[in-house]
């Protein structure tokens, strides 16, 4: 039925929880997860601002970002599924909905809060236009699951 998954993540405490319910729709034929962090250019372009210490700040996040998803990878893979990893540099929303086409993904797995609620006021949340313009199903994590 969900051959296919697509799980963005922003490694945020919502987005870790989402793995035990992808791991759960294996047991519903799920075979694949793709794995996509998007950079957020907006992020970025803050970061150039303080030129001096940008390459030094985006090799760290870059860092942080390969290993929490690695892990998330090995964790995949554990349990059977094939895994890609994905990183794109944009606006979330709109790379998560080219990436979900591209890849003719199945179901989209999100978490309904970012990193930080501050963020989703000033810069609109990820999650709630992925759900309003979603082309496939949606399984979408609470922070008090």
């Amino acid at each position: 039925m969900f051959k296919k998954i697509l799980f963005p993540t922003d490694f945020s405490d919502v987005s870790q929880k989402a793995v035990k319910y992808i791991k759960q729709l294996k047991g519903a034929g799920a075979q694949e997860v793709i794995i996509l962090h998007v950079i957020d250019e907006k992020e970025l372009l803050v970061l150039s601002r303080v030129p001096d210490q940008y390459l030094q700040i985006t090799a760290q996040m870059e860092k942080e970002m390969a290993k929490e998803m690695a892990a998330i990878e090995a964790d995949m893979a554990a349990e059977g599924f094939r895994v890609q990893l994905k990183v794109k540099r944009g606006k979330p929303f709109t790379e998560i909905m080219k990436t979900a086409a591209e890849e003719k993904v199945s179901i989209i797995v999100v978490g309904s809060h970012g990193r930080s609620n501050i963020q989703e006021i000033l810069m609109g949340s990820v999650s709630e236009n992925v759900i309003r313009h979603a082309k496939v199903p949606l399984l979408v994590i609470s922070r008090e699951t």
